[in-house]
């Protein structure tokens, strides 16, 4: 029996499904998958990411919102008018479960930069969207944006994962990419923002462990004007990829090795060109580099990276059948969806698995 009052240094949960030929299927499978490792978390967070569930409104932004009380909420919806052009704004569906108490409002809205307010901004679209994202998460107390990518939505919240699914009816909703996370935290408290997936654009990303660089990364991440208001590894995490893969416009093996850079140990041993190359991320992007144990999942529209640290302290087992790859915490939280997979394996540590919808040459 594990006792919910230590601190379990290996806790939290990881899963994610994709369809690589883009068929859709039920939140039902992503919620079995994830409930099997319920005494990895404690009940203090739980969520999903899901990709393709929006096919109507494909087009537009998805942006998913907590709200505190209607204040902030008449506030943000000020904001949102005047910087989008908005087709819906309703209230996110969820069932009446006895075990999720106080939780916020939530409500969703299917939008489009406003054109003048665009223009003008002389932003790209994407990043115009990802301002306005921090800028409510900063600046107005009492909201936060949960998501806000393109036919793709993130359902969190306190709780165990299993809970969290049942609570937002994610049986009635069909993705061809699912992640989940189940939290125990060790250093902060349960809250609904704080639960995973954290996301930014169409980036989500689920994290199990504990990043000891967070300080360094979020000084580095503000000098290119992100705003870390959550003060979690984890939201760091989300902008360091969207930095290297959206702004930078890095190739995605150059990413994985500035987050989860080789030791020089093993930078000595490589062959000439390779080791110029890793030296040459390692001095320019030193400060993205990750600390710390961890396993993680960063999902997005193309696809997903999964990941450990570089000398493996967090767990993490893949998967592969005919259609799908599978990536979780545990391997019977594979097994409980799919029992008996073309293959298993665990990658090493540092070592990127890349799960793409075929057609798809890279996540960008």
């Amino acid at each position: 029996m594990v006792n919910r009052q230590e601190k379990v240094l290996s806790g939290c949960a990881i899963s994610g499904i994709l369809n690589r030929k883009g068929k859709k299927f039920s939140g039902r499978e992503i919620i079995d998958s994830i409930a099997l490792m319920h005494d990895r978390s404690n009940g203090m967070g739980g969520g999903f990411a899901a990709y393709g569930i929006y096919p109507e409104r494909k087009d537009e932004y998805a942006i998913h919102l907590f709200y505190d009380d209607l204040e902030a909420k008449n506030k943000v919806e000020k904001f949102l008018n005047c910087h989008f052009d908005i087709s819906v704004g309703e209230v996110v569906p969820t069932r009446e479960i006895s075990s999720i108490e106080d939780s916020p409002l939530i409500w969703r809205y299917f939008s489009k930069p406003e054109e003048q307010k665009l223009s003008a901004s002389g932003l790209e679209e994407d990043e115009y969207v990802a301002q306005c994202v921090m800028n409510i998460n900063s600046d107005y107390q009492g909201a936060f944006v949960v998501s806000s990518g393109k036919n793709m939505g993130v359902f969190k919240g306190v709780g165990y994962p299993e809970e969290i699914g049942e609570f937002y009816k994610l049986e009635e909703y069909e993705a061809y990419l699912w992640t989940a996370h189940g939290r125990f935290p060790t250093n902060t408290p349960g809250w609904w923002g704080g639960a995973h997936p954290f996301t930014l654009l169409d980036w989500s990303i689920v994290h199990n462990g504990e990043i000891s660089s967070y300080g360094a990364n979020k000084r580095y991440l503000e000098m290119f004007g992100y705003k870390c208001s959550m003060m979690t590894d984890t939201e760091a995490i989300t902008y360091l990829f969207d930095l290297m893969l959206r702004k930078h416009d890095l190739p995605l093996e150059v990413a994985v090795k500035a987050v989860a850079a080789p030791l020089w140990s093993e930078i000595e041993r490589m062959e000439v060109e390779e080791q110029q190359l890793v030296k040459s991320i390692r001095q320019v992007y030193s400060s993205a580099l990750l600390n710390g144990p961890f396993s993680i999942i960063l999902g997005h529209q193309n696809g997903f990276i999964a990941l450990n640290d570089r000398i493996k302290l967090r767990p993490l087992v893949v998967a592969e059948d005919e259609e799908r790859i599978y990536v979780a915490s545990e391997e019977s939280a594979i097994r409980e969806i799919c029992a008996d997979p073309d293959k298993v394996w665990s990658p090493r540590g540092g070592e990127a698995v890349i799960g793409l919808l075929e057609g798809r040459s890279e996540i960008e």
